[in-house]
């Protein structure tokens, strides 16, 4: 079989990657020259445990190929994945025109079925968006050429794709006819051999659960922020409640911890591109705007926590420590993340900020420059510094030595925004210890 994947972002690359893996012919393409170029030569753009080495095995192996031309090999593939970006709008919608170019490029050169499969997180009507650009192009041209459209949302964690990928949950797939579902199910049946976890459905459904999926994960993540914060003022610790609620099989342990917001590329997005699309249909999802304020507030926690712990006074002047800065463990992605937001209220305050995290302070360099002071570990990070805050939950932040960080620190100040540390053994060594919900 052979596929073709649009975007190599990071779905586009994963799934294409994954794919090969599995003795499928893949061709990823991307219009970006200068990124198919440095694939080509094994350089990988994205950071994703394990992925560079299974890029370089199936390139290696002939299966896993690279393009800059969709036209060259369009008619040499069975199935086509658009994996292109959809950023948001400014109202929070999300923009389809990478999608919709995707789709006139293959109404313009098609001469074969094929089905093209909307990989791209989009709104419920994306695909028969995408089937009437590509009838539209084919009608210009004056050919009948067959083709199908079909939605395959994918549900990976950054940190954990590869494995995600190889042994996924379930697959969701929308398809409108029973030809695309046999070339899907025999696409993802290597994946699947033990345990066949496909969900089919129709179009609208599959585009839908994408939304409805982040959006609960998100209001878990939100409600248990709001909870957290309700227990500090009543004297309550949320990692009681969160044991006491999550033993419920209805409820179930996970995405029920407290911390200092979610970020990323995919909750705040598909966030607000649900709250969009029901505004377009006349309907208000009146939780899932809650979520996005307690989310906002949440991000600005830390800060106010610090401000608090000087007694509300001029941070000006002070040097304070920055544990993590990628959204999450385990990727270098920036977006969306609660680092950004502190470190924007801190240089308002013209403190100076010290940094450190494991993979993404190039990242971090390239969005806010020079503003910070990069640091080389998490030791050199807290030297001299007034306070610390801890943002994103690296195994190597786990277990700190206290006592070297006490005699580096010049205030022994610590504020946890992941809730890791143990306030007995921080204020045994002789910190003032602030966290979330306890």
């Amino acid at each position: 079989m052979n596929i073709a994947i649009v975007g190599t972002g990071y779905v586009g690359l994963v799934t294409g990657t994954c794919f090969s893996d599995t003795g499928v012919n893949v061709t990823c393409v991307d219009t970006n020259a200068d990124k198919i170029e440095k694939l080509k030569n094994g350089e990988i753009p994205i950071y994703e445990p394990g992925l560079k080495e299974l890029v370089l095995k199936n390139v290696k192996a002939g299966r896993l190929r690279f393009s800059t031309s969709l036209p060259d090999i369009l008619n040499d593939q069975d199935i086509v994945f658009s994996a292109v970006g959809t950023p948001p709008n400014e109202d929070g919608s999300a923009d389809l025109q990478y999608v919709l170019q995707v789709a006139e490029t293959i109404g313009n050169n098609l001469n074969k079925y094929i089905v093209v499969v909307t990989k791209s997180t989009v709104p419920v009507g994306t695909a028969h968006k995408v089937r009437a650009m590509i009838q539209s192009r084919l009608d210009s041209r004056g050919i009948d050429v067959k083709f199908d459209v079909a939605s395959n949302p994918e549900f990976l964690k950054e940190g954990n794709a590869i494995s995600d990928f190889m042994s996924p949950d379930r697959v969701v797939i929308g398809v409108e006819s029973y030809k695309a579902k046999a070339m899907l199910s025999r696409l993802y049946k290597p994946f699947l051999i033990n345990n066949f976890r496909v969900i089919f459905m129709d179009i609208s459904s599959a585009e839908m659960t994408k939304y409805a999926a982040n959006s609960m994960l998100a209001t878990r993540i939100s409600f248990m922020n709001d909870i957290a914060n309700l227990c500090e003022h009543v004297g309550a610790d949320v990692n009681m409640v969160r044991a006491g609620i999550g033993s419920d099989a209805r409820i179930g342990r996970k995405f029920l911890y407290a911390g200092c917001g979610y970020g990323g590329s995919c909750f705040p997005k598909d966030v607000k591109a649900l709250i969009r699309t029901a505004d377009e249909n006349g309907y208000s999802m009146e939780v899932l705007k809650s979520v996005e304020h307690v989310n906002e507030k949440q991000k600005a926690l830390l800060f106010h926590k610090l401000k608090k712990a000087y007694d509300n006074e001029s941070l000006a002047g002070k040097t304070i420590a920055i544990w993590g800065l990628s959204f999450k463990p385990e990727t270098d992605d920036m977006r969306e993340s609660t680092s950004l937001v502190i470190i924007n209220l801190l240089l308002r305050e013209n403190v100076n900020i010290r940094v450190y995290d494991p993979i993404a302070m190039n990242e971090c360099r390239r969005r806010i420059k020079d503003s910070v002071t990069y640091c080389n570990d998490m030791y050199d990070a807290v030297n001299g510094a007034d306070a610390l805050l801890m943002i994103t939950e690296w195994k190597e932040f786990r277990m700190p030595n206290w006592k070297t960080i006490g005699e580096l620190m010049s205030h022994r100040l610590v504020i946890d925004g992941r809730n890791i540390y143990d306030p007995k053994e921080l204020s045994e060594a002789g910190f003032e210890y602030h966290c979330i919900g306890r």
